[in-house]
């Protein structure tokens, strides 16, 4: 009896460390390996930072169009999007190995979005609705900024041992195989065996407090998508225009390992807080760290701000899923895959208005200052 108790006890968490690799994949090396990449592709002539920003917002329009195709897809099917989205990555990053023009690469971070936003829906859906562990969010998400970190090392690795960026995105897209690999099996797994093996662990989120409404939290979400992604998009970038001699990617690499721990601290809060008075600090916090750079210009407040962006950002996420996956039986649509596609819909604007204010003022700042303000905003609309 002991060894059967044992087993079953280890079986929800292996599989919230399966979908944290599922995350690590298709959102830490997917979507945010090219902020770290950025640079370099600018360095090497592949890219214009405007045709930086292009490709930022084709592969969150192609996050917000994958969010969008799945909020009519049955919960059962959760685990083969997860496999969709583990290979579609990889070959997506293999991809951008090939120089073939701008349109290219347009097209490759389309695609590579709409993988994100498989994995995102995919990876939540089967925790949280197939599995019914909800207190597995915390490992989940932290998938997130393991995944940057990884990446953002590996591209580190790279340039100090002279690989160009071909080589650097092969190199990425071999070590994010080889964590799909460590994956596969878990999330290969027959549902109902699944839910029969985790039947006593179904563990209910509990919060105090007066529960968000449903369309509050797709609006804030929305808001809190379109305020991070200029920090999420260009912290390298400016970091390089900034400070000169300071290594952008090491910067990048904060804002990753910020993101692990915060899924469990803001996981805590939320138990503690509740949902509304959770999310408003978080985005009250996150708004403060995206536009520290502006009030101070120095090394150590953008270290601060990549550290605490990275602290709240997945916050976001850890909060705000399981508070929508309890919203769920009072709407008629898929709640988690609509929370995903308000995300996908603000970070397609986010690089669209940051380039647009970068032309006219030629500095970060106007954007962040605009993106720090969406955060503010957002908060303020957890009240409603």
């Amino acid at each position: 009896m002991g060894r059967v108790l044992i087993r079953s006890a280890v079986s929800p968490v292996a599989d919230a460390l399966a979908g944290a690799l599922i995350l690590a994949v298709g959102m830490g090396f997917g979507r945010f390996a090219f902020t770290g990449m950025y640079p370099l592709m600018v360095h090497e002539g592949q890219l214009t930072v405007a045709g930086g920003s292009l490709a930022a917002s084709a592969n969150y329009l192609g996050y917000l169009a994958g969010a969008l195709m799945m909020s009519r897809v049955h919960h059962q099917h959760a685990a083969r999007l997860c496999q969709a989205a583990m290979v579609g990555t990889v070959l997506s990053l293999a991809a951008l190995s090939l120089d073939l023009g701008v349109p290219y690469i347009l097209g490759v971070r389309l695609a590579a979005g709409i993988f994100s936003a498989l994995a995102m829906v995919g990876a939540s859906t089967w925790l949280f609705q197939v599995l019914g562990y909800h207190h597995g969010a915390p490992i989940l998400f932290s998938g997130v900024g393991v995944g940057i970190l990884l990446s953002a090392e590996l591209i580190a690795g790279s340039g100090h041992a002279g690989l160009h960026s071909a080589a650097t995105w092969s190199v990425l897209g071999a070590a994010a195989a080889l964590l799909c690999a460590l994956a596969w099996t878990r999330a290969s797994r027959d549902p109902a065996a699944v839910v029969s093996d985790q039947a006593s662990f179904v563990d209910p989120v509990r919060t105090n407090g007066r529960p968000l409404r449903p369309w509050p939290i797709i609006g804030v979400y929305g808001l809190a998508g379109f305020g991070y992604i200029v920090t999420a998009t260009y912290l390298p970038l400016f970091v390089k225009t900034a400070l000169g001699g300071a290594d952008p990617i090491q910067v990048w690499a904060a804002f990753g390992l910020g993101a692990v721990p915060s899924c469990f601290l803001w996981h805590a809060l939320h138990h503690r807080l509740g949902s509304r008075r959770a999310l408003t600090l978080n985005l009250a916090v996150q708004a403060a760290g995206v536009v520290l750079p502006v009030l101070s210009p120095s090394p150590a407040a953008f270290m601060a701000s990549a550290v605490l962006v990275g602290l709240t950002f997945v916050g976001t996420v850890t909060v705000a899923m399981p508070a929508a996956k309890r919203l769920a039986a009072s709407v008629r649509y898929n709640m988690i895959a609509a929370m995903t596609a308000s995300y996908g819909l603000g970070q397609v604007a986010g690089p669209l208005v940051a380039n647009a204010l970068l032309g006219q003022a030629h500095s970060f700042n106007p954007p962040l200052l605009v993106a720090g303000g969406a955060l503010l905003l957002a908060a303020m609309g957890c009240l409603l």
